[in-house]
């Protein structure tokens, strides 16, 4: 794996809906509609980080407002894995 640089990281997002890049990760916030969807949803992107081996940091918040957090922290930053993340959880919606 390889760690990818701003710019790298910022064209490749582009093509991923509502995901941004800051201090070495790359993030996006959801709102769902109520408690128990962002739940829902939080379990899917658990389940598709445990296929993957790849784990984000989750946050659900504010009763249906769910943040996902992505970086390789072996490599301290962002790499592709990190990004084919992102695209896999952007096939849950």
């Amino acid at each position: 794996m390889s760690l990818l640089v701003g710019n790298e990281i910022h064209k490749k997002l582009k093509k991923i809906k509502g995901w941004t890049y800051s201090n070495k990760q790359i993030s996006k916030e959801i709102k769902l509609a109520d408690f128990k969807e962002a739940l829902v949803f939080v379990n899917k992107v658990g389940n598709l980080a445990e296929e993957l081996d790849h784990h984000p940091d989750i946050l659900m918040h504010s009763w249906n407002m769910v943040k996902i957090t992505i970086s390789t922290h072996s490599e301290g930053g962002v790499t592709n894995k990190d990004l084919q993340l992102a695209e896999k959880i952007e096939s849950l919606f």
